[in-house]
């Protein structure tokens, strides 16, 4: 990402999370990125344009995070642990993308379905490393898509509580939480 673009994408996202959707301007975004308008519309057309594009650029950056952190680790679970850090890290670390995700999840508008089928696909990608648990054994024969949508709701969960309590945990703390929980079930 050049870095015009990059100004731009992290001003929109800062928009974005303050202003919502609907609230949000192009000037503003081009004010906020430092760029002339006319710079603005050159790389983009719309707002929604702007949106897919944090969208997928955002989703593009978790997904290779994982996959890097992921290829350092050898067993299923210790690459469990490292998606649980690399998503709780980014909610922690990009609070503001976390918040334009969460607030245009539902709806009927176009950019709401992009964004289901751009976290569906980051879904897909946890499904992948649940799979390959299963594989080795570490985990029980299950649905492993109903699986890969629990795993990451919970780490949503995880950060909502961060985000509503305040607390700032040691992520790693969290992610042995969240691990225990998702491992182990809630039974004594």
């Amino acid at each position: 990402m050049n870095k015009t673009k990059n100004a731009i994408f992290e001003a929109a996202i800062k928009i974005f999370s303050n202003r919502g959707y609907t609230g949000a301007t192009m000037d503003e975004i081009a004010i906020s990125a430092g760029v002339a308008k006319g710079t603005l519309y050159y790389h983009f057309k719309s707002k929604e344009e702007i949106f897919k594009y944090i969208v997928s650029e955002g989703m593009n950056i978790i997904r290779e995070q994982i996959d890097t952190v992921t290829k350092v680790e050898e067993g299923p679970v210790e690459k469990l642990r490292a998606i649980c850090k690399v998503q709780l890290g980014m909610v922690y670390n990009n609070r503001d993308f976390f918040k334009v995700v969460m607030s245009q999840l539902w709806g009927q508008e176009l950019r709401q379905s992009e964004l289901r089928a751009a976290i569906r696909d980051y879904i897909n990608h946890i499904e992948n490393y649940l799979k390959e648990a299963i594989k080795v054994g570490y985990i029980k024969e299950a649905e492993t898509s109903f699986m890969a949508y629990t795993f990451f709701g919970t780490m949503c969960s995880a950060a909502v509580f961060e985000l509503i309590n305040g607390e700032n945990s040691d992520v790693d703390e969290v992610i042995e939480k969240v691990m225990s929980y998702i491992l182990h079930g809630l039974s004594v």
